[in-house]
């Protein structure tokens, strides 16, 4: 009866969604053509902008699946609903102004096909923020609950009986779990009524919705005989992998042609993070370096007249994926700095350092022209400090997941840089904060770090 419920729910939103889609359309075309704004062309005839919607409600239709809109989301937070469905209006338009262009005879006007873009996710988000807080409140009255039993007795029963007490809003409660050791005890809250042995029983006894298998990688065996007992049951199942003891970078599942595949270690920005932080960088770039050219050109010329060519100095370091670039500064060594001497850290006081060469590191200015490589997309205003590659041999072989830092853009700045950790200090501090800054990225983060940064230099710490 749930799964018909469940089943029922699901087509209900997704008419609705197709109802929103067709709204939208339809609505964008009165405001367009109907609501007193000039038509240069004229208003063309309802008909073929209504004769549209054979194409657009199937296209939103396979778009809203695919994106998993319709699956439970009962642990699912709002902000990455809104993204998704953001998502599938991009998509979709990219769609539609393709096919407009390739078919001559049917094009949109621009601005309702603005007017569309903007009112589709508004208005679906909208319902969905309705859909959820009048769940939320059926929910707190009793009604709409699910009904858990946690087969598994370590750290990850305790971190999913943990995330299911984050969020009461989901309607989930854990009845029970079912280990290995003494029963009565408790994890997170929740008794232990059982053993493994036990599990028909306690299906057959009281209302068990769910069963989610979350058992220990050295109980991974008994997986099969778990499931074994739950396969003439009609209770949902989920099997939760043991991969805390595995550090990862952007957990997800992929399909590989129906098979499930787990990624332990991509790329975390990715989609929309991706899009935010590279235009976050390629505006900040572009701003600081027009705002600061006259004063760039006075620190070049100020190079050129102490201690000669070359002004820039361009040094070999590892990026994105491994990939090697040219790394602009300026020039504040000698030039013969490193003639028969096998690369070495720069230290404080180095007495290769040029006498405006010191004041520049000092202050970090030698580190703007590294706006350019900001702008090529070689480099983010924030994130791990790229290394030689001549060393980063030696570092990946000393520091397990050393490589990790390199999943994203590298940065003129970075966390660690900001606590002290540069130059010749604790390399595995320096990878710590780094895969910190990683798992926590934000637009607000890399404000605060740039922010903390321009402390820095004006107090003069951390810089030779």
């Amino acid at each position: 009866m749930l799964y018909r419920h469940s089943e029922v729910f699901r087509s209900m939103m997704m008419v609705a969604d197709l109802a929103i889609v067709a709204a939208a359309w339809m609505g964008a075309y009165w405001l367009r053509f109907h609501a007193g704004i000039p038509a240069p062309k004229g208003v063309p005839p309802i008909g073929e902008h209504a004769l549209a919607l054979i194409v657009i409600l199937p296209l939103w239709f396979v778009l809203l699946r695919q994106q998993g809109l319709y699956a439970p989301r009962r642990l699912g937070s709002l902000l990455g609903e809104a993204g998704d469905v953001a998502k599938v209006t991009l998509t979709g338009v990219i769609v539609l102004l393709a096919a407009s262009f390739f078919v001559r005879s049917h094009s949109y006007s621009r601005g309702m096909v603005v007017a569309f873009s903007l009112a589709t996710p508004a208005l679906i988000i909208g319902l969905r923020v309705v859909v959820r807080l009048s769940l939320r409140e059926v929910r707190r009255r009793g009604y709409n609950q699910r009904f858990v039993l946690v087969v598994g007795g370590g750290r990850l029963a305790e971190e999913i009986i943990q995330r299911i007490h984050d969020h009461p809003q989901s309607g989930m409660q854990v009845l029970g779990v079912l280990a290995d050791g003494p029963v009565g005890r408790t994890l997170r809250g929740v008794p232990v009524t059982g053993h493994y042995v036990d599990l028909k029983y306690r299906l057959s006894q009281e209302r068990i919705d769910e069963v989610i298998v979350a058992l220990p990688r050295d109980e991974w065996p008994l997986v099969d005989k778990v499931l074994a007992e739950l396969d003439d049951e009609v209770t949902s199942v989920k099997l939760a992998p043991d991969l805390l003891h595995i550090s990862t970078l952007h957990a997800s599942v992929e399909s590989l042609d129906g098979l499930p595949i787990i990624s332990l270690r991509d790329t975390p920005l990715v989609g929309w993070a991706s899009v935010k932080k590279r235009a976050f960088d390629v505006v900040g770039s572009a701003l600081l370096l027009a705002g600061s050219a006259p004063f760039l050109a006075l620190l070049g010329l100020g190079v050129w007249a102490t201690s000669g060519r070359p002004v820039l100095y361009r040094q070999k370091r590892m990026g994105l994926d491994g990939r090697i670039f040219d790394m602009l500064k300026f020039r504040t060594m000698r030039r013969d700095a490193e003639d028969g001497l096998r690369p070495v850290w720069t230290r404080a006081d180095d007495p290769r350092r040029t006498r405006l060469g010191a004041l520049l590191r000092r202050l970090s200015l030698d580190e703007l022209p590294q706006l350019l490589n900001v702008l090529r997309g070689e480099m983010s205003l924030v994130g791990p400090r790229p290394e030689r590659p001549i060393f980063i041999d030696e570092f990946k072989r000393e520091i397990p997941g050393y490589m990790r830092r390199h999943k994203v853009r590298s940065g003129m700045t970075g966390w660690a840089q900001v606590h002290g950790w540069r130059g010749d200090t604790s390399l595995r501090d320096r990878i710590e904060h780094d895969i910190y800054y990683i798992q926590n990225w934000s637009i607000g983060l890399d404000v605060q770090i740039l922010l903390m940064t321009a402390w820095s230099v004006i107090s003069g710490r951390n810089a030779h």
